[in-house]
């Protein structure tokens, strides 16, 4: 952004971790930042195995098919935030921490995804994909068999290229800061989909309105090239000066304490 004062960032890279871990990691830093322990952070990241998360208040019972999960190799954890079902598995996805107290994000919830999907739109052009934002409506036109689909259909200020859905995110609060994660698929198995989660035809047809960018992008894209064009997106777009870093010796023990303790409990993951 051209005249913008640079702001520092951290910078986590993890790798691809469980899907608990992922989880407790970054509602970790979720809780550090909003104690004032860290600055504003990204972490990039992955999963191993291939993970499906549910929404915090979504039902596992009624929307997915633990057989069919157990049997395809798929872990099912429960996110703190809130939103439907996400297949993660060839994919790179963010996670944002920051305060709404402070610039570049304002106090709303929709300022906020706002902001960082102008940033996700600019590294989306940066790979040869013209995306554009579209400022959904929530709760509307989903039913019982559709619900459990996240990228069925787009919710406030995310994207869609070529009227397809591209990246998920959700978000939740915590005093004056913030957590917003998002799945960036490189590819997305619309099969396993299908097979994993209990949805009916009509949902079944709305997955042909998801997108992923091997498909869209003009070229072979690998998730290194995810990784710098949303990296520059973010130091056109808001400023940012990154300084790589990595998780605390406090952050790591609160991560760890909430995956043994939270994310990994069956109590927590099937509590609906």
């Amino acid at each position: 952004m051209a005249g913008c004062r640079q702001r520092q960032w951290r910078l986590l890279r993890s790798g691809k971790l469980s899907g608990a871990m992922n989880m407790a990691i970054d509602e970790a830093l979720l809780e550090s930042l909003a104690e004032g322990d860290a600055a504003p952070t990204l972490r990039l990241y992955g999963w191993q195995p291939a993970t499906l998360t549910l929404g915090y208040g979504q039902s596992a019972i009624d929307d997915v098919d633990l057989e069919a999960c157990q049997q395809a190799g798929v872990v099912v954890v429960r996110r703190s935030t809130g939103g439907r079902s996400v297949l993660h598995a060839d994919e790179l996805t963010y996670a944002l921490v920051a305060r709404t107290d402070s610039p570049p994000f304002n106090r709303t919830v929709l300022d906020c995804y706002r902001a960082i999907a102008e940033v996700l739109k600019t590294a989306l052009k940066h790979l040869g994909v013209d995306a554009s934002l579209v400022p959904g409506k929530p709760g509307t036109g989903h039913g019982r068999g559709t619900r459990a689909l996240c990228f069925s259909s787009p919710a406030q200020y995310e994207l869609v290229a070529k009227d397809r859905k591209l990246i998920g995110s959700a978000q939740k609060r915590r005093g004056q800061a913030f957590l917003q994660h998002g799945s960036i698929p490189l590819t997305l198995d619309l099969s396993l989909l299908t097979k994993i989660l209990k949805i009916d035809t009509a949902a079944t047809d709305r997955l042909a309105k998801v997108g992923w960018l091997s498909a869209l992008a003009p070229r072979p894209l690998t998730l290194l090239d995810l990784e710098e064009s949303l990296l520059q997106a973010f130091v056109e777009t808001l400023g940012v000066d990154w300084q790589e870093s990595v998780l605390s010796p406090g952050e790591q023990k609160r991560a760890q304490c909430l995956h043994d303790e939270q994310f990994s409990c069956a109590s927590w993951t099937f509590k609906r």
